[in-house]
């Protein structure tokens, strides 16, 4: 080290942020960076003291303390050596490389506490040489990558080795590559240039056995360091960090880009790498853009990758890290240490503006984030008290640069050495990295991604997206962001054409009624329909339906009037509704059990003037509408008047398919019902020539959902207008036993059950589902453990998957299940069914790429006519097909979240309205629900998040267990599953999940949690909780000892009262030696609380003393297993992958 001036000379090297600089202080605005002043040193040469760490090492360093057998912070290089190669002088250069820069000889350690740099004495380098000469080309390329991987993924010793290392291969005699491997604490990107350089300087210099031509350094890192921390204080400190606390303030958005699998409880770092390349002309035409626009080539590709990031995530909020060189002086530019720094650009798209406005917007976001770029990362990020999580990194998830251009080659005597590009490191830092170079065939591109969360097909799409948005923006910079192209040609062929190409031919043009009365022609003694111990054929059902049509005719029922029908399941039921139908009215379904309110309100905003009914319901009909009393005609007591009239067919040849079959309440986001209009082409579509299912004569169909609930439309019409057989369940609500009985008796083929329903059967009765054919199953999520348990002991039983809201006439998808779906995430919705098409689209309504999170709009020939009596509403969620010059063509806004999958298949998502985010982070409860299900004990389970008197929201898990679960355990076993955002609050266990009457899970049914639940407080109770036994007195005395407060709370959180990443450390330190046993430090992040922490340490000790801790599933340290240890993580990442479970 020296003991020098060093902050006196005058920049030189004009790279674009120099230029910048130079830039503001023509405009008069002053970088402290570039203050043109003399800035002594303080005697900072203190022999006699270890030199401390920058800002930037000291998280570096806390980073190596939680992962310290993890090589994700390692910085490779490879040199290609072409000519004759002298070894020798290469191991002397190497040797001199670390002799000029003390930071390649520098350890670290921890003396008094603290974090400090050890600088060594020189120490000769020897070359390891591997010979790869015997290997053909090809080959030999193969094992050039898989050794610089190789190196790359070797972590260092901080403590006892140099924190670099070198490993020669020989290709040949002329060629040779030498890999530098690095670790981030002594270097960064800039190091590796200056590494280069002086390593030829050196090289060169033994060759000629001349001096090496290299300027005398002037101060080492170490100085760097120590002035960094003396010079950044007091107003200098104040000013950066007002800056950035104005930019960073409020909530903090965190990037949610779509990925391929849920986030694990905390990064493993583990990446890969995918390249790409911008052709000239493209490169040039963005050249030209920023040049007209008055910016740099860098602002215009960030202002491209924030549009991509805003259409991936449709968040409007957004930080991204800018890493900047942070070499302000001349004395550090040729200097190998980590200078560099990240810049957290925070830049709102708010309300769709043009590419050109965003792009003056994010000039100015940049330009001055340069001129505060003194602040270090790290420590913005200690200041802001950013809340900890293993999962995600603080403040930024993804990184932009465009990089210095690679070396150019340097050509020596008999030598030339060029450096190799783009190799796969295997490890990423962030979510994902984009990283660019200007090269002369044009922008160079790398993307580096977490294959945690990114399958490389992803990034690949991705990269097209990209490119198709750079070529957008230069055609017309004056669109909207959300008009620009991100949709290659391909995508869009696929998504707007061949996956919409779901035409078929079927009887489009006749009524159900119609197509009824064929049925009845071709196979007049068919049985129909059976009930108990009745039974109609289709000419005895059709002449019934037929004389109580006549009835309902003479007493003024004209088309598209709407009749009610209160009527239980029977043969009866049938009979009223055909009968509804033939006269031309339009049927809607009024349940007794009904409140009276939601009676009343239905036959009013209906206008309904007859209901048909039975005489048993009459009673509950009159007792809950004694005012707005309709019409009674009673189709069970009354049939001797209806058999006066004539059994022939009444004449519908003036009835259209476009009149109205039904209208069906559902419940509305407002509490009020609303009436959803279905017309007959919408039934027919669904159940005539149709992709999803074979509808023949053979079926039995078992009629089970209500008539309210549109599956009963499926069963009921896809029997009777194919031919087939409809055995009818009593009408009250069977047990499981009764059900599995019908479906014996009756033999039926053909069964259609709720997902609750399914899994209740499959768990207590699959065998009485043995003789199935068919069965359908959806309406809410379905269980994956549950569908393997059907398809394994039911293999020849055809599962599908439905989805399809009562808008869209029962099913919009469907997805044929086999043993060889890819179910390890979550059950498909599978793809339109036929002369249905659907789209994912933005809130823009934008196509959006496969894999892109979006809403679901349905359209084609099921959707409804709209809402009864609102218009409003209708306007609101019908809406112009925006693909269609066709002004009649509409979409359904479903209000539902899905994604494309590569093979075209969807993925439900689950409700927009269901979306939660909770301390920012948005939540998926089906992932919740998913790592719950892996506990071998929980059978089924829902997650829902509710508020907390004090307005946060809090999760809530309602768990039905085999057995008794302590839920201490659950939490930690969800520990290793979740990030710690995600980890419910309170575990309610119930005997059974409620249902509501249609069979899906009643959430409003849900027991609200008490205030000793799962042995939590509510929140507003935490702060003035005491310590309660042994564990908890020992964390919180620790604490209060590493804090220097006074008072503490068991459900204080660690950071929020000052604690810090280096507080952590010694935290970890003193529990180690309080307990005398191993504790990972990774757990105090996970566990970030008196009381949660001391729960860990219990079930810890208890397993360390079985000597049987369970292995971490979710992640595969490099850490020393036993042979145990290895076929328990095996078993356990197998039990995992077997029980996921997910939305559809």
């Amino acid at each position: 080290m020296k003991n020098t001036n060093f902050w006196e000379m005058s920049d030189s090297n004009l790279d674009e942020e120099k230029l910048l600089e130079l830039l503001l202080a023509e405009e008069g605005i002053t970088m402290s960076s570039a203050e043109m002043i003399s800035l002594r040193t303080q005697d900072i040469n203190n022999q006699e003291k270890n030199p401390i760490l920058s800002f930037a090492q000291q998280r570096m360093w806390f980073f190596h303390q939680i992962e310290p057998d993890n090589p994700f912070y390692n910085n490779s290089i490879a040199l290609s050596f072409n000519g004759l190669l002298d070894i020798t002088n290469l191991e002397l250069s190497l040797t001199s490389l670390a002799q000029r820069h003390e930071t390649l000889r520098t350890n670290f350690n921890v003396v008094d506490g603290q974090p400090v740099q050890i600088i060594a004495p020189t120490q000769a380098i020897s070359l390891s040489l591997v010979d790869l000469q015997d290997l053909a080309t090809d080959h030999q390329s193969i094992e050039v990558k898989q050794l610089i991987k190789a190196e790359a993924q070797i972590p260092f010793k901080f403590s006892t080795e140099a924190l670099w290392r070198t490993k020669l291969l020989k290709l040949s005699e002329e060629s040779h590559i030498l890999i530098i491997t690095i670790h981030h604490i002594i270097s960064d990107g800039w190091s590796m240039g200056v590494l280069v350089n002086d390593l030829a300087n050196f090289y060169q210099a033994f060759c000629n056995q001349a001096p090496p031509t290299l300027p005398a350094l002037t101060v080492q890192y170490a100085d760097f360091a120590e002035w960094q921390h003396q010079w950044l204080q007091g107003d200098r400190l104040a000013s950066q960090l007002n800056y950035w606390k104005q930019q960073l303030d409020g909530a903090l958005p965190i990037l949610d880009l779509p990925s391929d699998r849920p986030r694990p409880s905390a990064q493993t770092y583990r990446g890969a790498v995918a390249t790409f390349q911008c052709d000239r002309h493209l490169t040039q035409q963005l050249e030209t853009l920023s040049q007209r626009s008055g910016v740099t080539l860098f602002m215009t590709l960030l202002t491209a990758f924030t549009v991509l990031l805003y259409r991936y995530s449709g968040q409007q909020d957004l930080v991204i890290g800018s890493p900047i060189a942070n070499r302000n002086r001349v004395e550090i530019e040729n200097l190998i240490g980590f200078f560099a720094n990240t810049l957290p650009l925070r830049i709102k798209v708010d309300n769709n503006p043009t590419f050109e406005q965003l792009l003056t917007q994010v000039q100015a976001i940049t330009l001055d984030a340069y001129s505060h770029q003194d602040l270090p990362f790290d420590l913005l990020v200690e200041e802001l008290k950013i809340e900890r999580h293993l999962s995600h990194n603080p403040i930024v998830q993804v990184i932009f640069a465009l990089q210095n251009s690679p070396l150019p080659s340097i050509k020596l005597p008999n030598l030339e050495i060029s450096q190799i590009v783009s190799f796969d490191s295997g490890s990423v830092r962030f979510d994902l990295e984009m990283h660019l170079w200007e090269s002369p065939e044009g922008l160079r591109g790398d993307v580096v991604y977490s294959t945690d969360l990114f399958n490389s097909d992803t990034i690949q799409r991705l990269i097209g997206h990209f490119q198709t948005l750079l070529g957008g923006i230069v055609s017309n910079p004056q669109y909207r962001v959300a008009e620009l192209p991100i949709l290659t040609a391909e995508e869009r062929q696929k998504i707007l054409i061949e996956w919409q190409q779901t035409q078929t031919e079927y009887p489009r043009d006749k009524t159900i009624a119609q197509l009824f009365e064929e049925q009845v022609e071709k196979n007049p003694h068919a049985i129909a329909v059976v009930f108990g111990d009745q039974q109609l054929t289709y000419q005895e059902l059709n002449q019934r339906a037929n004389q109580l049509a006549h009835h309902l005719h003479t007493l003024g029922v004209t088309p598209n009037q709407l009749v009610g029908i209160c009527v239980e399941r029977s043969i009866e039921m049938l009979v009223s509704l055909l009968a509804i139908l033939k006269v031309g009215g339009a049927y809607v379904p009024l349940d007794s059990n009904y409140p009276q309110e939601r009676l009343a309100f239905i036959i009013q905003d209906a206008q309904i003037s007859t209901i048909l009914t039975q005489e048993k319901l009459s009673t509950i009909l009159r007792e809950k509408l004694t005012s707005t009393l309709p019409n009674l005609i009673y189709v069970d007591r009354d049939w001797q008047t209806f058999e006066q009239y004539t059994s022939d067919n009444l004449n519908t040849s003036l009835l259209t398919v476009n009149n109205l079959a039904y209208v069906e309440y559902t419940s509305g986001s407002t509490g009020i019902p609303k009436g959803v209009c279905v017309s007959h082409r919408g039934v027919v579509r669904l159940v005539k020539n149709t992709n999803y299912f074979n509808f023949n004569p053979d079926l039995v169909f078992l009629q089970l959902a209500p008539l309210s609930f549109d599956a009963s439309t499926f069963e009921i019409w896809g029997s009777l207008l194919n031919g087939a057989k409809l055995a009818i369940m009593p009408p009250h609500i069977p047990s499981l036993q009764e059900l599995g009985q019908a479906i014996r008796q009756y033999q039926v083929t053909t069964l259609w059950l709720t997902s609750g329903l399914f899994n209740l059967m499959v768990d207590e009765r699959i065998e009485d589902l043995q003789s199935l054919w068919h069965l359908l199953a959806g309406g809410d999520a379905l269980s994956i453990p549950h569908v393997q348990k059907f398809l394994q002991q039911i293999p020849n039983c055809q599962l599908i998957n439905g989805y399809g809201p009562t808008e869209n006439t029962t099913f919009t998808c469907c997805y044929p299940i086999t043993s060889q779906s890819p179910i390890d995430k979550s059950v498909p919705i599978g793809r339109p069914i036929s002369n249905t098409f659907v789209y994912i689209l933005d809130s823009n309504l934008q196509p959006l790429p496969i894999g892109v999170t979006g809403e679901l709009y349905i359209g084609g020939d099921g959707l409804a006519l709209g809402y009864l009596n609102n218009l409003n509403l209708t306007t609101e969620k019908f809406i112009p097909n925006p693909f269609t010059p066709l002004s009649s063509d509409r979409l359904y806004k479903t209000g539902d979240l899905a994604r494309y999958l590569e093979d075209g298949n969807i993925e439900f998502l689950g409700r927009m309205d269901f979306q939660v985010k909770i301390r920012g982070f948005r939540i998926e409860l089906s992932e919740i629900e998913l790592a719950l299900l892996q506990h071998p004990d929980v059978r089924e389970t829902v997650v829902i998040a509710l508020a907390s008197p004090n307005g946060n929201k809090q999760l809530v898990a309602y768990v039905i267990a085999e057995k008794d679960i302590d839920t201490s355990k659950l939490r930690s076993f969800l520990n290793t599953r979740l990030p710690d955002y995600s980890i419910p609050t309170f575990f309610i266990f119930l005997d059974n999940l409620p249902l509501n009457p249609n069979g899906k899970v009643d959430r409003r049914a849900l027991p609200a949690p008490k205030a000793d639940t799962s042995a939590n407080i509510l929140e507003e109770n935490w702060g003035a909780a005491l310590p309660t036994n042994a564990n908890e007195t020992l964390v919180a005395n620790i604490w209060l000892q590493v804090l220097g407060l006074e008072r503490i709370g068991i459900h204080d959180n660690f950071f929020d009262i000052g604690g810090n990443s280096l507080l952590v450390i010694q935290v970890h330190n003193r529990l180690q030696q309080m307990l005398n046993r191993d504790i990972s430090i990774v757990d105090l992040f996970r566990y970030t609380t008196i009381k949660a922490l001391a729960e860990y340490l219990t079930i810890d000790r208890a397993n360390h003393d079985r000597d049987q801790k369970l292995p971490d599933p979710s992640r595969d340290r490099m850490i020393n297993r036993t042979d145990k240890q290895k076929q328990a993580l095996k078993r356990q990442q197998q039990l995992t992958n077997q029980r996921r479970q997910g939305d559809a």
